[in-house]
């Protein structure tokens, strides 16, 4: 299997986020894909290939042109607001905020409105160097497309920044461009007459889920934690299934806390039964491996081996497909578990993997 990979992802660097009103150390760190890289080109059975420029067309298709022009500029104009290295919004726009005032200006004239306005969280700094990253990520799952086009069986994006929380005119949740939509529409613009992404994050894809909830071309499925306890806490929920012609091309699976491999398992070939009915062609899979027993953001109970199974289950639908990365922030298995994921797409037997911790002996930071 071929997987891309840019070493710009180092440019988004950031040291500090805010968690229920708590400076930490940044959970989304270079470390996560460099570690996951190493690992691979340490097995024979995947080629590393650079990625190629594609320009912001691809971008600006999916997401508001302003706001990629916004974050262009954000951190050159916002860097006098901070002492920081890092520049993370005070003051988000809320719904309620302009409730009733008629119509409201669509972007403010203070840089920091507009860091307000297009972010929709405090866990999404930005830094010198986040815009070029964010681009290099794109590039990363667009050339992982282009592979597809050319072979016609499965690639890697090992995308960072991740991408399944940035919407149409928002960034959040770690994430500044969505580079599995970007993929899932350019698949279209090629040619696919319906295209599925599949989101297998512990963590609902609400920015993926706006972009096409009103597209029938375009089928959503995520398996997450229930909302009632994971973030981005308002979506997610099963009666979200699409509106107007996206009515019934969105399908969400929130599970329980404890989930096990069986029940995570039978959950996602009911999910796949859901894309062939949907009569999908080609496929994106948002790979977390976040859903991970030992992972820190969660409550889930997903051992190592399963993995392996997931990949082997969505490969043995036969669709050409991308795997993009996602989440998955336990440094010690990340990189093992994304090459058992991807083994299993590849239909390759797993790797021996070292001896799995003792979950009891870690603390769990935030949901």
């Amino acid at each position: 299997m071929k997987w891309f990979f840019s070493e710009k992802h180092r440019l988004h660097d950031a040291n500090l986020e805010v968690w229920a009103g708590h400076p930490s150390p940044s959970t989304e760190v270079a470390a996560r894909a460099d570690t996951i890289a190493e690992l691979l080109r340490g097995d024979a059975s995947f080629t590393e290939a650079s990625p190629h420029a594609h320009g912001i067309d691809p971008i600006t298709a999916i997401h508001d042109p302003r706001m990629v022009a916004w974050l262009a500029t954000a951190w050159e104009e916002t860097r006098p607001f901070s002492e920081t290295r890092e520049i993370i919004p005070d003051t988000i726009r809320h719904v309620s905020l302009v409730e009733g005032l008629g119509e409201q200006p669509e972007s403010m004239n203070s840089p920091l409105g507009r860091l307000g306005y297009w972010c929709f969280d405090t866990m999404t700094p930005i830094v010198e160097g986040t815009y070029e990253a964010a681009l290099s990520a794109v590039d990363v799952a667009l050339s992982a497309l282009d592979e597809l086009d050319a072979i016609g069986k499965a690639t890697y994006a090992l995308c960072r920044p991740p991408g399944h929380h940035a919407g149409r005119a928002m960034i959040g949740g770690f994430c500044y461009f969505n580079n599995a939509a970007v993929v899932a529409n350019a698949m279209i613009e090629r040619g696919a007459k319906r295209v599925g992404v599949l989101d297998v994050d512990v963590h609902h894809g609400n920015g993926t889920q706006q972009i096409f909830y009103q597209r029938s071309d375009v089928v959503y499925a995520s398996l997450h934690g229930d909302p009632d306890r994971f973030f981005p806490y308002f979506t997610g929920w099963l009666h979200e299934t699409g509106v107007g012609a996206g009515a019934g091309f969105n399908k969400n699976v929130p599970l329980a806390t404890g989930c096990g491999d069986d029940e995570y398992l039978a959950s996602l070939d009911e999910t796949l039964e859901y894309l062939d009915e949907c009569g999908v062609e080609q496929l994106v899979v948002s790979l977390g491996v976040d859903t991970y027993a030992l992972d820190p953001l969660s409550d889930l109970s997903i051992s190592r081996r399963a993995f392996h199974q997931m990949g082997s289950a969505i490969a043995a639908r036969g669709l050409p497909l991308v795997v993009v990365q996602e989440g998955g922030y336990d440094q010690a298995d990340l990189a093992y578990n994304v090459q058992s994921f991807l083994r299993g797409i590849a239909q390759l037997d797993p790797k021996p993997e070292p001896e799995e911790r003792d979950p009891s002996s870690l603390s769990k930071q935030h949901l």
